[in-house]
């Protein structure tokens, strides 16, 4: 599990489950470019794993900056010569419910979210291609995966990284580039608020980085969802039902309505390979699988 010789980028680190996660890295071997927004804050935190007898650097970026994250992934190429892991963690929180929320507030928390992971992907995605090895962790959550009251900005982000997650782990594969998501719960400046002091007492953001190793380690899982918090530990999955063949016909939005516990029975549910599987099961129950052949 050792991460000797591996070059990793950890945005948002300069405090909070960023900076566990950088810790953890250095710790297991990797040296690593340390990013927030606050150049105090990352350097602070590169020198903390100096300290301990690690390599870093502390960059100060926006993950919403694209010439600044081309800069950044620069500067790794230049001291170190590759990038192999990138741990999207940078976020932000604008909490409200749906009918206070303005559009300002959605926008700015899915352009740290999602497209910050995009912007910052994008910048190591040919890096780690040309190497043929790259680890690449997108950091979703429970309240992308299931919804939270007062999240729909952050939930649909968070669920939205979920969704690139999938289509790079299947571009990536080839490459050896894979590509996962960590969905935590822990006591961050984010999310002080959210929850009782008891409470956030057990939910130390060190607690959750052991699970960042799996998901990054040579023999790392691709299209996985890791949920951690407190020390433990699932994986989430999206799912398909057997489902039912309804057809046509002018009463078939009748018979869908009749038929909906049996379209939900999660008997036999399968975790599709790829985003396809749908069609092709639906065409194969409406007799038209050797044409759905054809078309791919």
């Amino acid at each position: 599990m050792r991460l000797n010789g591996r070059v990793a980028i950890v945005t948002g680190a300069g405090g909070g489950l960023g900076r566990c996660h950088a810790l953890m890295l250095a710790r297991h071997g990797a040296k690593v470019v340390v990013n927030d927004v606050s150049a105090a804050l990352a350097e602070g935190v590169a020198d903390e794993i100096a300290a301990a007898g690690g390599t870093a650097i502390g960059i100060a970026a926006s993950v919403t900056d694209v010439d600044a994250v081309a800069a950044m992934a620069d500067r790794a190429i230049d001291d170190w010569g590759r990038i192999d892991i990138l741990v999207n963690n940078a976020g932000i929180l604008r909490d409200k419910s749906f009918a206070k929320m303005t559009l300002d507030d959605f926008r700015a928390v899915v352009d740290v979210h999602l497209m910050g992971a995009a912007i910052c992907t994008k910048a190591v995605w040919e890096i780690m291609r040309a190497q043929q090895f790259g680890r690449i962790v997108m950091t979703t959550s429970s309240s992308g995966l299931y919804g939270n009251f007062g999240q729909a900005n952050y939930g649909a982000a968070k669920m939205a990284l979920v969704g690139l997650m999938q289509t790079l782990a299947l571009e990536g594969e080839k490459y050896g580039i894979r590509v996962n998501c960590l969905a935590p719960t822990a006591a961050t400046q984010m999310t002080g608020g959210l929850m009782a002091p008891e409470a956030l007492a057990k939910l130390a953001p060190d607690l959750v980085s052991p699970g960042l190793l799996a998901l990054v380690a040579e023999n790392a899982p691709t299209r996985a969802i890791l949920c951690a918090g407190a020390g433990h530990f699932a994986r989430a999955f999206v799912t398909l039902t057997e489902g039912v063949q309804i057809g046509g016909g002018t009463d078939a939005a009748e018979r869908v309505i009749e038929a909906w516990d049996a379209v939900g029975d999660r008997r036999g549910e399968i975790v599709p390979d790829y985003g396809f599987t749908q069609a092709e099961r639906e065409l194969a129950k409406a007799g038209f699988a050797e044409t759905l052949i054809a078309a791919r």
